[in-house]
């Protein structure tokens, strides 16, 4: 498998991963990440996501989670764990209600079977967005999210209304183009 221009644009930068460039589209069309903000990254290996926001803004105190390593970056708290679990990482239990920002990249690893495949899509999708609603501070917190186009992203999308003042959906320039992937955008009321 080649590498598309994303991929070679990283790896030329010395960045983890071209999602980065993903998140810095999103961030900058949105301006969800600010000066001193506290950030909570799930599903942030290989870090690329944290690496970017922490190189964007270096006064952001950062939380990142996931069950893969990750190679440690400076200034990032990164907690090896199911974020079924996040409740029990008390270094970020003990900021619940208070991040700026959630940003999530999670993906559940796909079976090729279209039902089984949306299924898992969805519940690690509202488990994410649960995470970040209690998570979230209650005035001008935002939630960054993936997602893939399928027959559950209607329901995802009500969840996320009824939860968000603002929900937008993004498809990054940095996307493969026949990827169903997507990204959902959250704001809470200012």
């Amino acid at each position: 498998m080649h590498a598309d221009s994303w991929a070679l644009k990283a790896k030329k930068h010395g960045l983890r991963s071209r999602a980065v460039f993903k998140l810095e589209e999103i961030l900058s069309r949105t301006k969800a990440l600010k000066k001193n903000s506290l950030v909570l990254d799930i599903g942030s290996a290989p870090g690329g996501w944290s690496e970017l926001v922490k190189a964007s803004t270096p006064s952001s105190n950062i939380y990142a989670i996931d069950l893969l390593p990750m190679d440690p970056i400076e200034g990032v708290h990164f907690f090896q764990e199911d974020i079924l679990n996040v409740d029990e990482i008390k270094d970020i239990f003990l900021l619940k209600s208070k991040f700026n920002l959630v940003i999530s990249d999670l993906a559940p690893n796909l079976t090729g079977i279209r039902a089984v495949d949306e299924e898992n899509i969805f519940e690690l999708n509202i488990i994410t967005l649960r995470v970040a609603v209690n998570y979230l501070c209650k005035s001008n917190g935002a939630f960054i999210m993936k997602s893939f186009q399928n027959s559950m992203l209607k329901k995802l999308r009500i969840e996320m209304e009824n939860n968000f003042n603002l929900v937008q959906t993004y498809k990054p320039a940095a996307s493969k183009s026949k990827s169903g992937e997507i990204y959902l955008y959250g704001e809470m009321p200012k």
